[in-house]
């Protein structure tokens, strides 16, 4: 059984998902201590277990220490198969993290993913972003994902619901497009608030984006009703994106400036993802091959590359600027 020390590097909980991930995948048994142990709020958080139970559904894996506040768990994974999974997360937690910990298991047997929660949550990136820049870049090298948003769910009530399909593929290695013509998108969202927010988010993003990056972008609203209030705005160009959640008293034009600002930036930096994508690419660019480049070394990224040598598998870093990971 591997032993992972759940407080190493960024110490958080990607390193939990990540690791349950890729024990499912090598079918390698971990047992994981000190979880979370430097956040004030220390072990498993409800996205967490969320995150353990899905990927733990498609490996009929036995799971010890799934409980909120739990600084151990053991995770004994099976074999692999093609499962239709049921996960609540009972909270605003991030969807999109839950998502990120399964689908690197969903790429090698297929499966369907029905998940509640939060779509557009603090220190996460956005169903959007996820699905139109993590997603994307998964699906230019072959596989197929295909993720429908039936309710958006914000801070704090959540009950955000979210289906994701993957189908099983031959996958190739992950190699970013470096094509500087790919089109510039916004989606810009809102529930239980006036269609004004939306379009507002969107006309100050565009406005924001159109002289930075020379080109006009394809707006994309999403205006609805649901079970919680808020708004979004994702902005993205290619393997680089933006994204800023609105919040009471903040303008709605100030939200859609904060993704455009965000995306501007990463466009200016060297690299062919921005510095989030990278480390949520590298699980699969290890378990297919690839190569991609981004401006900085995160500590995140970092984290993920010690955790991958721990399964085995290897990541060359060549640490010039921009920064380079390939397998």
């Amino acid at each position: 059984m591997l032993n992972i020390d759940g407080s190493f590097g960024e110490g958080g909980g990607q390193l939990v998902r990540n690791a349950v991930a890729l024990s499912a995948i090598t079918n390698e048994p971990v047992t994981i201590t000190r979880i979370r142990e430097a956040r004030r709020n220390q072990g498993l958080a409800a996205q967490h277990i969320a995150a353990i139970k899905a990927v733990a559904c498609t490996c009929d894996a036995e799971c010890r220490g799934i409980f909120p506040g739990s600084g151990t768990i053991i995770f004994f994974p099976q074999e692999l198969k093609y499962r239709e999974v049921f996960v609540a997360v009972g909270t605003a937690g991030s969807i999109p993290l839950v998502i990120q910990a399964w689908l690197p298991v969903a790429l090698g047997a297929g499966g369907i993913l029905h998940i509640t929660g939060g779509t557009e949550v603090l220190r996460s990136p956005t169903i959007d972003y996820l699905d139109h820049v993590f997603g994307s870049v998964l699906r230019s090298s072959g596989a197929k994902i295909t993720l429908d948003i039936h309710k958006r769910g914000y801070f704090p009530e959540g009950g955000g619901e979210v289906t994701v399909r993957v189908d099983q593929k031959k996958i190739s290695p992950v190699i970013p497009d470096e094509d500087k013509d790919h089109s510039c998108c916004i989606f810009s969202c809102s529930s239980n608030l006036p269609d004004h927010v939306a379009e507002r988010q969107a006309s100050a993003a565009d406005a924001r984006l159109g002289p930075g990056i020379g080109e006009p972008c394809t707006i994309s609203l999403d205006r609805r009703t649901g079970p919680s209030t808020g708004s979004s705005c994702t902005v993205c160009k290619g393997a680089k994106g933006g994204i800023a959640l609105g919040k009471r008293g903040l303008p709605a034009e100030e939200v859609g400036r904060r993704a455009a600002n965000a995306l501007l930036m990463e466009i200016k930096n060297p690299g062919t993802v921005d510095i989030h994508l990278s480390d949520q690419l590298l699980v699969p660019l290890a378990l297919f091959g690839g190569s991609f480049t981004t401006s900085t070394l995160t500590s995140h990224a970092e984290t993920v590359c010690w955790l991958l040598g721990r399964f085995g598998f290897h990541i060359t870093l060549r640490h010039d600027v921009p920064m380079e990971f390939s397998v």
